[in-house]
């Protein structure tokens, strides 16, 4: 394996599967299955996961509604995601624990670095909810801020795209695939790998970013075993 220790970030709107919206078990079931196999070979695992599947604030505040409260909405909306893949990965037989930002005691650790550390170094999935518990700050930005936190070695982005394109290649369909990309190229060029907070703080932390098409079966694998999938930007 070329990684050790890694931060998976999911976004919420990756497992409404074939849905509108809300969660699809099958897609659930699937990713829980994928990160079983890197648990089985001793990886060290992760997770942030979107809420925009259910609530996005952005979203919120645009129709009329105060900011912050959005944002905090969306935050729930990340734990519920964050319950339903602990549950898949046990299911699967995977060891996981939930540390949240917000404290939610009744069903979540608060975020302990040191806790994280060690549920990681005992071989457990440990899944980030809440973002980073600000509002105005994205889960990509929890993605990065927990990932350079714990020591991880590169952030996996899931997406359904299988990399950075130099446009969009869900409208053009010639659209050129970057392999390897830099922070400042990136940046040069206008693309979007994340938000800038985000993308910014990775690249103060020489953190690297892969993008890759989670949705395919067995790319995880492929990733963390140094294949070239997706695009990376270091």
């Amino acid at each position: 394996m070329k990684y050790k220790r890694i931060l998976l970030k999911l976004s919420g709107e990756a497992l409404m599967g074939e849905r509108q919206y809300g969660i699809d078990p099958k897609r659930l079931a699937e990713y829980a299955e994928d990160i079983k196999v890197l648990v089985d070979k001793g990886l060290e695992i992760a997770i942030v996961i979107g809420g925009g599947n259910i609530f996005r604030g952005v979203a919120g505040a645009s129709n009329g509604m105060d900011r912050v409260q959005g944002d905090y909405m969306g935050m729930l909306a990340t734990v519920i995601n964050g319950l339903a893949l602990q549950s898949a990965l046990e299911d699967a037989g995977v060891q996981t624990r939930l540390q949240t930002a917000i404290k939610i005691e009744a069903m979540a650790e608060p975020y302990i670095k040191r806790k994280a550390m060690r549920h990681l170094e005992k071989g457990r999935v440990v899944i980030f909810g809440s973002g980073t518990g600000n509002p105005y700050f994205t889960t990509d930005s929890a993605a990065v801020l927990r990932a350079i936190e714990i020591n991880a070695e590169v952030i996996l982005k899931g997406t359904r795209v299988d990399g950075i394109y130099n446009e969009d290649p869900e409208k053009n369909p010639d659209a050129i695939k970057y392999e390897t990309i830099s922070f400042d190229e990136v940046i040069q060029k206008g693309l979007k790998v994340m938000d800038m907070t985000a993308f910014t703080l990775s690249q103060e932390n020489n953190l690297p970013i892969i993008v890759f098409d989670m949705n395919t079966r067995g790319n995880l694998l492929k990733v963390v075993s140094g294949d070239i999938i997706g695009t990376i930007v270091k």
